[in-house]
């Protein structure tokens, strides 16, 4: 029991003498002008950093991914065709698409297919 507890005490005396010196050797000199700047293509940034982004714009750019990926998995029904009966195949992709249909009659019931805002 005493060794487990001298082993115990020498790993942590040991992870705070190296966190110690690991914060007095990185330490970090906030006067310095170059090292707190920017670095843009080798001349000072004229703009903000943060500009202001059109939030409709981000949500038009997901909802096109989303239906992008949900098209790209349409792709491996048509050759499924040849591999299963008619009414599978065609139940399973009338499923897919009236679920695409939803989701497109949800996004426009939402207003969020319009560009007017």
């Amino acid at each position: 029991m005493k060794l487990l507890l001298s082993i115990s005490f020498f790993f942590f005396f040991l992870s705070n003498l190296l966190m110690l010196i690991s914060m007095i050797i990185s330490k970090k000199s906030f006067e310095d002008r170059e090292k707190c700047s920017p670095f843009e293509c080798g001349f000072d940034p004229k703009s903000l950093p943060r500009i202001p982004f059109s939030l409709h714009f981000f949500l038009i750019t997901v909802i096109f991914l989303i239906f992008d990926v949900e098209i790209a998995l349409l792709f491996p029904i048509i050759p499924n065709f040849n591999m299963s009966n008619f009414y599978s195949w065609f139940l399973l992709s009338s499923f897919f698409i009236i679920i695409l249909l939803i989701g497109l009659y949800h996004e426009w019931n939402q207003k969020m297919l319009n560009w007017t805002y």
